[in-house]
């Protein structure tokens, strides 16, 4: 009987290879390139499985499943190792009980976040290994590979993908479920798993001599493999990049490292010594190059020929590799932009339209709403990561002092998954401190940006199962905060007056703005007209930045049209038309 065969997503691929490679507990924050993956490790029953507020938080619930004994995965993406790395280097230190992988979907040439950072550095600092695939099998069957080695070599795992394979498909040959080996259950030792320095200091030689079993072992995995072919030409890549250079060069011979940390010297420097030119294409850091350079293996080219920044492709490899010139970030020709904007209906849009009117200096964060940050509304200032706006504005507010100039005071702008994730211990700093600047929460009921993933404020868990829907005016309330403001987001003069009232007060604020995702939830209304008699063109609406509102031209008359089929009735544009063009259908 032939195996049954899937098209699966890289990420897609990893949910089916925990399944069957017996992991019992799953847990994530999401973040694009790698939401995907809990999103279908949640269809598996005989995995339990959950969102947690922060990266963090997921991988300290991933150690302790895993020093209960069993075997677990936690994801997130490159920046969420960032908010995740003080529990991960110590976990280095005590090691496992069941073995953990912990999955950091990169970003290269930033698709969707806010910085380019290699996560393979994070391998050789914790000094834990880095397992990466090239393709949706490898993506599967690399799970259980990784755990095995997690469980053999007690450590964790840094499983890294990158945006291409987390989204890619391909054909996967599927399995059964193996239950994990080792019993499930709590055994105290304390001199393994309490770190305090006496322990500490006895675990640090054990992960050095780790390292070096592990470099062993690289030496003969099936991890890392030699594709000899034409010796001209020899180049040392992995993942994605492996792709592109067997479309590039097929006749090439191939040093493919599905191990990319720590490295097999001596299998490096064999394969090195067969070919006549050595070549490294690796995205991001120099990574094995440096490394390489160190074993004194003469490499011909590297970062020379392939940039730091950016992702590659099979035309660029080529074309550097033949010596002419390509544009990596060449746009298909004639193709018109999108730049990105809030959707028709968002509740974000009438909030920075009156931030924008105001002048106040926005101290943003991660989530939909740093697209107020864009042409036309650009009304956000600052973006660095996630939960730093109110900790940020709360800096400025200090530095700045206290001033009657609006283009002078600050309004922390940060959403309901973002705040649950990190943005309360900065509004509890600011009480404490006694800030005097605006904070603004806006409560979507979503995590928006990702996808529209539930958190500890949707009232539902990633099962879909009923739970606790966390009550923010109360939180913010119990932090000691007595301005407490509720608005309404389709309301401009609410919002105008009421921030005004915050601005000008001496004391800290809070605005609560409570309005589900019109995209999560669905939400529309019958789509607002636009009366040509009263329309002079004047583009005033436009400024919302709607997509559902276009200007066209008849004659020597220029007028704004609203699209029925995209318009979610909110109503936003018709408040900032001077000339009352613009009402409800009849």
């Amino acid at each position: 009987m032939s195996a049954k065969k899937a098209i699966l997503s890289g990420n897609e691929a990893i949910a089916r290879g925990v399944w069957e490679a017996g992991v019992k507990l799953a847990a994530a924050y999401p973040g694009t390139p790698s939401t995907e993956i809990l999103e279908n490790v949640k269809n598996y029953s005989d995995i339990y499985s959950e969102w947690a507020p922060n990266e963090k938080v997921a991988l300290e619930v991933g150690i302790g499943s895993s020093i209960a004994g069993a075997r677990t995965l936690v994801t997130m993406k490159h920046v969420g190792v960032n908010v995740a790395a003080d529990p991960l280097f110590t976990f280095s230190y005590t090691g496992v009980n069941g073995g953990l992988i912990l999955v950091s979907a990169d970003d290269p040439s930033m698709h969707s976040s806010q910085n380019e950072q290699d996560n393979r550095n994070y391998g050789k600092f914790a000094k834990i290994p880095v397992i990466e695939a090239a393709d949706s099998q490898e993506c599967k069957d690399f799970v259980a590979i990784a755990l095995e080695l997690s469980e053999k070599f007690d450590t964790p795992v840094l499983y890294r993908t990158t945006t291409r394979i987390s989204h890619s498909k391909s054909i996967v040959t599927l399995g059964e479920r193996k239950e994990q080996p080792g019993k499930v259950g709590l055994e105290k030792n304390m001199p393994k798993y309490t770190m305090l320095p006496v322990s500490a200091k006895r675990r640090h030689p054990l992960v050095e001599e780790r390292i070096l079993k592990l470099k062993e072992y690289a030496e003969t995995t099936e991890l890392n493999r030699v594709e000899m072919a034409d010796t001209k030409i020899g180049i040392i890549t992995n993942g994605i990049s492996y792709q592109y250079v067997k479309e590039a060069l097929p006749k090439a011979s191939v040093l493919k490292l599905g191990l990319t940390y720590p490295l097999p010297e001596n299998k490096i420097k064999e394969f090195a010594g067969k070919v006549d030119k050595l070549l490294i294409v690796e995205e991001g850091d120099p990574f094995f190059e440096e490394q390489v350079k160190v074993m004194g293996v003469k490499v011909d080219h590297g970062k020379d020929l392939f940039p730091l920044t950016g992702e590659l492709s099979a035309a660029f490899i080529k074309a550097q590799v033949e010596g002419a010139t390509l544009d990596l970030k060449a746009a298909v020709a004639d193709l018109p932009g999108r730049p990105p904007a809030f959707c028709p209906g968002c509740s974000h849009r009438g909030i920075f339209t009156i931030l924008r009117k105001l002048k106040v200096f926005v101290s943003g964060d991660i989530g939909c709403y740093t697209l107020g940050a864009l042409p036309p509304i650009t009304a956000m200032h600052t973006c660095v990561c996630m939960g730093a706006s109110i900790s940020m504005g709360h800096g400025m507010d200090k530095a700045v002092g206290k001033n009657d100039d609006y283009s002078q005071k600050v309004v922390s702008v940060i959403g309901d998954s973002t705040f649950f994730h990190s943005g309360m211990t900065s509004l509890l700093n600011c009480i404490y401190n006694k800030s005097a600047s605006v904070a603004m929460i806006l409560d979507n009921r979503t995590t928006g940006m990702t996808g529209g993933q539930e958190n500890p404020g949707s009232g539902k868990t990633l099962g879909g199962e009923d739970a606790i829907a966390a009550d923010i005016p109360a939180l913010v309330k119990a932090f000691g905060i007595k301005n407490v403001v509720k608005i309404n987001p389709y309301d401009l003069k609410d919002i105008e007056d009421k921030m005004r009232a915050a601005l000008d007060s001496d004391e800290m604020t809070v605005v609560v703005v409570e309005a589900p995702c019109v995209l999560r939830y669905r939400i529309s209304h019958p789509a607002w007209v636009v009366d040509r008699d009263k329309c002079t063109g004047c583009k005033q609406c436009l400024k919302v930045s709607c997509n559902a509102l276009s200007l066209e031209k008849e004659g020597d008359d220029k007028f704004v049209v609203i699209d029925p089929n995209m318009c979610a009735g909110c109503g936003v544009c018709a408040q900032v038309c001077k000339f009352d063009a613009i009402g409800e259908a009849k």
